[in-house]
């Protein structure tokens, strides 16, 4: 990736004179990002299941299939709908679902179209997915510190042993290390996750149920909970992209950095700058360890001190200070966030790319 020279505001490529903001994907860094994880997951050998809710992108998703993923990861049956409809036949629904009779009559459906398994965490949510869908399959959700969903993992077996019971395919455990997206925690939530999940698994155990399938995974933890050979599965998401906040916590460097918002600076002053990307575009997340609510790509040291619906304000210390009508290249904090804020990726002139599952929230 071309930089421009230091203490010169960046102009940002492609697209030509595209209205701003409007996000932009560098397809030659996206494929690096997939090829990657792909390779670290064949050397541990284990399965890849990228999280699909990162891109909501059936372009995206079928590069990382091509490149081996066994299937996807969604967090809604809504996202299952799309990527299902659009030909991927592999899918984890990896949240512990509530599932009435119009969810079932859904996921019916869906079936038809695509092998679909689900997550449960306690005995009423299985028992209501067994009413609406005998047989179906699931993993049973453990906490292993994030402290959000999930049972404890000494309590999995007999979560998995009530859901068996109630007609379902119990396949086994999965968990997510959401903990790990805090600076200098990374090797310690990934042995909490290999430790929680190796707990789960015995109680499965306990309780005459063999796991087939042990799921983890984030990315600040793929490169470090691999070692202990207790997954079976990998389900990382924000790796295809990368964001600000994999920037600042060290999982990824700015030139892998495969999508930022391209924005046009409206106003500018000594020492600020304003943009016409605000929460409406960039989304709004901003963990308390962050430097700001997004990064410049190529310009490091600035800082966007806050957002407004449409307007990124951003702090600018150097000289000189861009034009008015320059534009430049954002980095979301939450690329998740930022793309379902979006109807569509822009990779040049010629390509752009829907979000086909922008919005697929039920």
């Amino acid at each position: 990736m071309s930089h421009p020279p230091a203490g010169q505001p960046g102009v940002a490529p492609a697209a030509g004179a595209r209205p701003t903001p409007y996000l932009h994907v560098d397809a030659h860094l996206l494929a690096g990002n997939v090829a990657a994880m792909a390779a670290l997951a064949r050397e541990h050998g284990v399965a890849l299941r990228p999280h699909a809710k990162t891109h909501k992108c059936l372009e995206v998703a079928r590069l990382q299939v091509d490149a081996g993923a066994v299937g996807l990861t969604v967090a809604t049956v809504a996202e299952a709908e799309v990527f299902a409809e659009g030909g991927f036949g592999d899918l984890f629904v990896a949240y512990p679902l509530w599932v009435d009779a119009a969810r079932g009559a859904r996921l019916r459906a869906l079936r038809e179209h695509a092998s679909v398994a689900m997550g449960v965490d306690s005995v009423a949510g299985a028992r209501a997915l067994a009413a609406q869908l005998p047989g179906a399959a699931v993993l049973v959700e453990v906490d292993t510190g994030h402290h959000r969903t999930g049972v404890p993992p000494e309590e999995a077996g007999g979560l998995a042993e009530a859901a068996a019971r109630s007609g379902l395919d119990v396949r086994g455990v999965f968990t997510f290390p959401g903990h790990s997206y805090s600076p200098g925690v990374r090797e310690r939530v990934a042995h909490e996750e290999e430790d929680g999940l190796r707990r789960a698994a015995a109680s499965l155990g306990r309780h005459g149920l063999a796991p087939r399938v042990v799921s983890g995974g984030s990315t600040p933890t793929a490169a470090s909970g691999l070692g202990g050979g207790v997954l079976t599965e990998l389900r990382p998401g924000v790796y295809a992209f990368g964001d600000a906040q994999q920037w600042e916590l060290g999982t990824t460097t700015p030139d892998r950095l495969a999508l930022c918002c391209v924005a046009t600076v409206v106003s500018a002053r000594p020492g600020r700058v304003v943009l016409d990307c605000g929460s409406k575009t960039l989304g709004a997340d901003r963990p308390a360890w962050s430097s700001g609510y997004g990064r410049l790509l190529d310009h490091p040291d600035a800082r966007v001190t806050s957002l407004s619906e449409h307007h990124a304000v951003v702090e600018w210390d150097r000289s000189p200070v861009p034009e008015p009508g320059s534009r430049l290249r954002v980095v979301p904090n939450h690329v998740c966030s930022a793309v379902n804020l979006a109807d569509e990726l822009v990779v040049d002139e010629a390509t752009v790319w829907a979000v086909a599952a922008r919005g697929a929230n039920t």
